[in-house]
This record gives C-alpha cells, structure tokens and sequence, in this order.
C-alpha cells in the first residue's frame, strides 16, 4: 500500500512543471491499472500493518478515488486551455487524492480523523478557487461550517474510545461493545451529515451549484462515500445502541428521501437537481448501514460504488452543457437533441443508470437494499416504492427536459461533442454497468 503513496507524493513536482497536464492523467491511469492488479484476498485484512491495510471495502473505494481523480482532469480541459492556475489545480487534486487514499487505507482511529477531516482543505479550495459565480463563498462557508461543527464531537468521541481501550486500532474494536447515548451521537453524527442525510443536507446542494465540474464530481464521487465508509466500520463497536435507535435515522432517511425526490420536481438547475438526487440515493445508503444486516451492508457499499460512477457521469453531462450554454438553467438548455443527437444517447444511459435500470451496479445495491428494509419492516415498502418510482421520474423529467422540445433561439454559436467527452462518458458509464458481470466481489465478503 505504501508504493502507491509514494506515487501520488512523487507526482506532486509534476503537477508544478510545463505541459504536464495530460502526463499527470496517464501516470494516474497507470497507478489505476497498478492497484487494479491486486491480488485482494476476500474477507481477510490482506494489508494489514501498523498504519496501512486494505480489505475489500477499502479496495473498491480507493479504485473509485483513482479513477474520478482521473476522470475530474479529463473533464477540466477548459482550465488547462485558458491556463487558469493549472499548476495548482492538479497539485490540489493529487492532494486531495492523497487524503482520500489515506482514508479508505488507515485503520487507526485518530488518523482516520484526520484524512477524513483533511480532505475538506482542497475540496474547499476547489470551490472557492475554480467555482463560477461569487456565491461560491458562501457554498464554502455552508460545507466548511456544517463539516466542522460535527466533527469536534466525532474526535471527543474517537479519545473517549482510546480511554477506554487504550487501542484506536479499528480492527479491535469489535471487542467492545458501548452502550452510551451521547458517545452514539457524537460519533455517528460527524458521518450522517457528509453522507448527507435529510435535515443536515443543505451544504451539498449549495456547493454541488458552485463548484466546477471537478469539485462536484469529487464531491458526489468520493466525497458522499465518506460518511458511509465511516459509519460501516465504526458500526462494529456501536451495534447494540444502534440496534435501539436505528428507527431514528431510518425513518428520517426514508422519508427525506421520498420528500427530496419531489423538490427534484421544482428545480431550475441542472445540477442542482443532480445534487437533490444524490442526497435521494444516499437515503437509502444510510438505511442500508443502519439496519445492521449483511443485504443492507453489501447493497449500501455496491450503491455507493454505482451512484459515485453515475453522478460523477451526470455532472459530466451537465457540465458539457454548460460549457457550449454558458447556463445552467432547464429553460435555457432545451431541444438538446437538434443540436447533439449523438450526446442525447449519453444522457440517457447515464439517467437510465440513475434510476436504477439493468445492468448497472445500481439495480444491484437497491434490491439488496429494498430487501434489506423489508426484512427489518414491511412497513418501509411504502416509502421504498415511492422513492424508487419518483427516482425514475425525476431522471425522464430531466432527460425530457433537456433533450425535447424547442430549443432557445439566442444559440447562436455551437459545437458538438469532442472525442475526449464521449470518452470520459464512456469511461463513467462502462465500469458502472460491466462491474455487474464480477458482483460476486462486491457481494461475498465473510
């Protein structure tokens, strides 16, 4: 695990050299292919050392990191054409990558903290630096605020733990079994609001609005998967408490999730609306975890894998758009299929994706998730169908949207799609719908 750190700490210098943007991307593809080629025993801790392992859980989402780190250069080809403080930029995001990596790789508590915590700094940076409008510096404020108001509890919380077991080591946790109301709070709050769960989730649509195509693929790819991440392995020590307050988080997941799938409805932007729809997914993500079975476990992990390649392919989309429009607005980017039939096709995989339609590995987490809640209350059908039939309707809405209908007149000036688009498309999209054919890794961990 430690040669792919130094990789990314030795690509740093790269990142400040002339024309090295596209060379940054193929050492990356290269590192890709590299940690690809792991030989990742299922079910065991098969790196495991003082500070760096990797099971399966972690060796997904580390594949994940990588290949949108890639993805976010290849989709910000504006920023190296007009020369917009380059250099930074990828230096920011290797960083960036770097925390991610140490995150999904750390086993000690307090260092996971720390990563977790740490890769706020370039996400931030990349909001504020590379954002569009000015509100972007309130969008910091927003993910900065409600970030860092729940993680001093988090870190009260991760010192009371090594009190008390004189260990941080997540891996030992599973011997202790706490039966503390505020030491749940505290720690499973931090995770709730990046995931972002409904009542804690108005940062995400505000910086999702702001940032760059790269920063809101960051964000819904990795950044979403997290809390997730997190609250799957500090689960382990917190299973007896959770399994008398999980009703909490469930119902206010379910639904939030139904009622956000109505505001989808009301929006205007594109992408703020891409944004509504991931704090929809990650509903069900959070009921998945909190249910504390094996389904809810596996389908959670396999929607955040999906829904991290999906999103990040919509805001793609919605970025290719934005470039040639120079707006956002559903008004204004109508009757997209008279001048780019061939991205109309694009658009629709990538929606079809969104609601959860064979193959893509969304289908696969939300029915081991739809079977995960009705085993814990058939009550929860309900609001499973209504989150699952609106989820399909606010993508034809958006899809139908955008692609039909007359479009605006004041278009005066257009180019289609260019080669590097439909393959940065084809990248998000084939992963997300090919990794169905090996699920069994995903779907077999103990």
């Amino acid at each position: 695990m430690m040669k792919f750190l130094m990789m990314m700490i030795f690509l740093m210098p790269f990142c400040f050299m002339k024309n090295m943007f596209w060379m940054v991307q193929m050492l990356l593809f290269l590192m890709m292919f590299l940690f690809m080629n792991l030989t990742m025993n299922i079910g065991l801790f098969c790196n495991l050392s003082y500070m760096l392992s990797c099971d399966v859980m972690s060796y997904g989402l580390i594949l994940l990191s990588i290949w949108i780190s890639i993805l976010m250069i290849m989709a910000s080809e504006n920023l190296f054409k007009m020369n917009f403080h380059v250099n930074f930029f990828l230096f920011n995001l290797i960083f960036l990558l770097i925390m991610l990596y140490l995150t999904f790789s750390v086993m000690n508590m307090f260092m996971f903290y720390l990563f977790f915590e740490g890769s706020l700094i370039p996400t931030l940076l990349l909001i504020i630096g590379w954002g569009y409008q000015p509100e972007r510096i309130k969008a910091g404020m927003y993910l900065l605020f409600y970030t860092l108001f729940v993680s001093l509890p988090l870190l009260m919380g991760i010192f009371y733990v090594y009190n008390d077991m004189s260990s941080m080591m997540i891996y030992f946790l599973k011997f202790m079994n706490k039966y503390m109301y505020m030491l749940y709070f505290c720690m499973v709050m931090a995770f709730l609001v990046k995931m972002p769960m409904y009542f804690v989730h108005l940062w995400l649509p505000k910086a999702h609005v702001e940032a760059p195509v790269s920063g809101s693929m960051i964000l819904a790819g990795i950044m979403l998967k997290l809390g997730g991440y997190g609250l799957m392995r500090l689960m382990i020590f917190l299973q007896q408490i959770n399994m008398k307050l999980n009703y909490i988080s469930i119902v206010i997941s379910l639904i939030g999730g139904f009622y956000i799938s109505l505001k989808c409805f009301c929006q205007v932007d594109i992408k703020s609306l891409i944004a509504y729809s991931s704090v929809a997914h990650m509903s069900m993500v959070i009921s998945g975890i909190m249910i504390m079975n094996y389904w809810g476990f596996l389908g959670s992990y396999i929607m955040m894998i999906g829904h991290g390649l999906c999103s990040s392919g919509m805001f793609c989309l919605a970025n290719i758009s934005y470039e040639r429009l120079h707006s956002r607005s559903l008004y204004i980017n109508k009757g997209m299929m008279n001048f780019m039939p061939s991205m109309s096709l694009w658009w629709f995989l990538l929606m079809s994706s969104n609601m959860a339609a064979p193959p893509s590995l969304n289908l696969m987490g939300e029915i081991s998730l739809i079977n995960s809640l009705m085993s814990w209350s058939w009550i929860s059908m309900i609001m499973l169908m209504l989150i699952s039939f609106f989820s399909a309707g606010y993508s034809l809405y958006l899809y139908s949207y955008v692609q039909h209908g007359k479009y605006y007149s004041g278009i005066y000036s257009y180019y289609t799609g260019v080669s590097r688009e439909y393959l940065m498309l084809m990248l998000h999209w084939l992963p997300l719908n090919l990794m169905v054919v090996k699920i069994d890794y995903s779907m077999i961990w103990f």
